[in-house]
């Protein structure tokens, strides 16, 4: 195996307990408002990270912008945390960590796909129209189908 198939992990890893987390936890409890805005909010800085190896060809001089955009989006997704502790069980709380552990390690991943060359640009576009399609999803079903009980 090529060690650069070590790179689609994070990305599996990331499908599947967001997927978890998503359609079982948040499911079940309902998100309150603070979650409902700040989840899409989580995705959409991952959208920007995408956009940004998509469609700005690798280059030394634009490393510091990226990593810029990573960190920002690693901060980000975990300014639920205060509100999380009062809405999650301890099991959400659990996949949360896995979530925080893993965002890394995507954008890392991500990184050396950009640097690697034009060969991944597929299946970064292909993470994009995901993530995209979730950011979508999280918008519309939490703000403007679901319904309190």
């Amino acid at each position: 195996m090529n060690w650069s198939s070590l790179l689609y992990i994070p990305f599996l890893v990331q499908a599947c307990v967001i997927s978890f987390d998503e359609f079982y936890f948040h499911i079940k409890r309902g998100l309150p408002r603070w979650e409902r805005i700040g989840h899409p909010l989580d995705t959409f800085s991952l959208v920007l990270c995408l956009a940004f190896v998509i469609f700005f060809s690798y280059s030394k001089a634009l490393i510091f912008p990226f990593v810029v955009l990573g960190t920002f989006s690693c901060l980000l997704v975990t300014k639920d945390e205060f509100v999380h502790k009062e809405h999650c069980n301890a099991k959400e709380q659990w996949l949360h960590a896995l979530l925080f552990l893993n965002h890394p390690l995507v954008l890392i991943s991500m990184g050396l796909m950009w640097g690697q060359g034009r060969h991944f640009i597929p299946f970064l576009t292909l993470q994009l129209v995901f993530v995209v399609f979730f950011c979508l999803y999280q918008i519309i079903y939490w703000n403007l189908v679901w319904k309190e009980k």
